[in-house]
């Protein structure tokens, strides 16, 4: 008996270890379904935010491969940014039509396609195509239905984890792009990142499978052509008009290709773009009242923790590619710095955005949402003002390494809430919208960000150059008449050694082509001061906007907790 119940005890207890170790192994595989969602989410959000940075660093090696200029170069970003903008709206849509997982799969096989054509294009027009186009439309189709995806994945405490490492992998892409797209441009070739992306993008695609298709409430909306097309060409409109400013003339003409009224074309463009912006609001209240599906329900920006949150979003994107644009300029044409250091003199900002966002979703627990965004703002112009106190012939290591750190804590701070207020102001039948309105806004900042910013610092480059240069005693009369004829239509923003030896190359006296060179090099550092005020200045502007930002900590649900404010959950009547 007593060897009996011995074995029958040893095998209870065999069975129990097993039953452990079957528990163990199941729980294993229940924890790895849960993780590779949001790897393959937060791989496509690296992807998209690595793209942006590799090529801002980039940008002279572009010029010199293409044979082109600055102000092309700033023209095939925007474009990027803005084929985004310009079809966010309706890349959310068609995720809503057709499934948010299979939106993302096809995005993210379009933007594979445009990687690849990027990385081996031998001119400007086939890198416009690759990455402004093909790898726009990619994005357009797969960040709304990401940001709907992490919504539908992910509940209570898990959803504020995702966007929390959602935030902190868009930190870490802009902390990792300026070294890796410095290191491959100065060793290897831009071209290099461009092929890893499609490697990437293969590995996210075979990790698909374990996402979870997010959940549509109501019956299958149909696309409004007519709201899309006009949506894509009133926001295209206005941000065309504004990077052609510094070549058309913003009032006063200059190079522009027709002239109404003997005005630049410029402020009709514009004009243009927010009378077609203006018919789409009206087609989509139209859409409504006739009981059509709208491309988006505009009741959703009454809601006003939504429509705070977007206005951060867009103010963000705006200062930090703007900034990003200006810095690399200042860098490598000013102090002649290659794209790897570069991207070493930027890493602090990069550095400090990731462990702001993720510090930032562990602050919103305890600190109102409003306040955080709040410091993140009031630091992001501080920081610009900084900068531009450091722009000086000589490089100040240690006050421009200060500065750019704490521009990232800002810009942590900044990205770690506003995406998560976005998503959790409306229920699941309205994520595919917000997500689009989400990245609408962000790429619309970022297009403008670069297009604003940008001809603020090549208008004042033209302005100050031409006034230092007739103002200077060491330059004749008849010289200075000439350069201000040559510079009337804009000049590009290029190395001072390039003027020297253009002015070499027209005969110039070395008394004279030394003026031109000084006065150049007084102008580029104005001009990226001008930008870099104009930046601060819209940061501490976008404080007015945070008002109607939830006024309590969130919940670990990422909720606003309750007792807070009655505003955060209010409607605009």
């Amino acid at each position: 008996m007593p060897r009996r119940a011995a074995k029958s005890g040893s095998q209870t207890l065999f069975g129990r270890y097993c039953a452990l170790e079957a528990g163990d192994v199941a729980r294993e595989e229940d924890l790895v379904k849960k993780r590779l969602p949001l790897v393959a989410l937060a791989g496509a959000q690296f992807i998209m935010v690595l793209d942006q940075s590799v090529m801002n660093v980039s940008i002279s090696q572009l010029v010199e491969d293409f044979d082109t200029t600055v102000t092309t170069i700033q023209a095939v970003i925007t474009l990027y940014c803005l084929v985004m903008a310009m079809l966010m709206l309706t890349g959310g849509k068609i995720g809503d039509i057709i499934g948010r997982r299979r939106a993302f799969v096809i995005g993210l096989v379009i933007y594979a396609c445009g990687s690849g054509l990027t990385a081996v294009s031998q001119t400007v027009a086939q890198l416009t195509l690759g990455w402004s186009i093909l790898e726009g439309i990619g994005a357009a189709l797969v960040l709304p239905a990401m940001a709907a995806l992490i919504a539908g994945n992910f509940e209570g405490k898990e959803r504020k984890v995702a966007y929390a490492v959602i935030g902190g992998v868009a930190g870490a892409g802009i902390a990792v792009g300026p070294i890796v797209g410095g290191w491959a441009t100065t060793e290897l070739s831009w071209r290099v990142v461009f092929l890893g992306e499609v490697v990437l993008v293969l590995g996210i695609l075979a990790m698909t499978r374990f996402v979870a298709d997010a959940v549509r409430t109501g019956p299958k909306p149909r696309l409004d052509v007519v709201g899309s097309v006009l949506a894509a060409t009133g926001l295209g409109a206005v941000v065309l008009g504004i990077l052609q400013s510094t070549t058309w003339g913003l009032i006063e003409p200059k190079d522009s290709p027709v002239e109404p009224f003997g005005l630049a074309l410029t402020p009709f463009v514009i004009a243009a773009g927010a009378a077609l912006l203006w018919a789409f609001v009206a087609w989509q209240r139209h859409r409504e009242a006739t009981g059509n599906d709208p491309l988006v329900h505009l009741d959703l920006l009454k809601i006003l923790p939504l429509r705070s949150g977007l206005i951060g979003l867009f103010s963000q994107n705006l200062i930090l590619m703007g900034v990003f644009f200006t810095i690399p300029l200042y860098l490598q044409l000013v102090l002649g710095l290659d794209a790897l250091q570069t991207g070493i003199k930027m890493l602090p900002a990069s550095i400090a955005m990731f462990v702001a966002a993720a510090v930032g979703s562990r602050l919103s627990g305890r600190y109102p949402v409003r306040s955080i965004t709040r410091a993140g703002l009031a630091l992001t112009g501080l920081a610009a003002l900084a900068l531009l106190a450091t722009m000086r012939p000589d490089l100040a290591d240690v006050a421009f390494a200060l500065s750019m750190a704490v521009l990232g804590v800002g810009m942590g701070l900044i990205a770690s809430q506003l995406g998560l207020v976005v998503q959790s102001s409306v229920d699941a039948s309205g994520r595919g919208e917000a997500g689009g309105l989400q990245y609408t806004g962000q790429q619309l900042g970022s297009s403008l960000g670069v297009a604003l910013i940008g001809a603020i610092v090549l208008a004042g480059l033209t302005g100050t150059f031409v006034t230092k240069i007739e103002s200077d005693e060491r330059i004749s009369a008849e010289v200075a008449a000439q350069v201000s004829v040559a510079a009337g239509s804009g000049i590009d923003f290029v190395a001072s050694a390039d003027i020297e030896a253009a002015a070499q190359a027209a005969g110039l006296d070395e008394a004279t082509t030394q003026a031109l060179v000084d006065d150049y090099e007084e102008a580029q550092l104005r001009s990226l001061k001008a930008g870099l005020l104009a930046a601060a200045l819209i940061a501490f502007a976008s404080l007015a906007f945070t008002r109607d930002l939830p006024h309590g900590a969130l919940s670990p649900e990422g909720e606003p907790a309750a007792g807070a404010a009655g505003a955060d959950a209010a409607v605009e009547a």
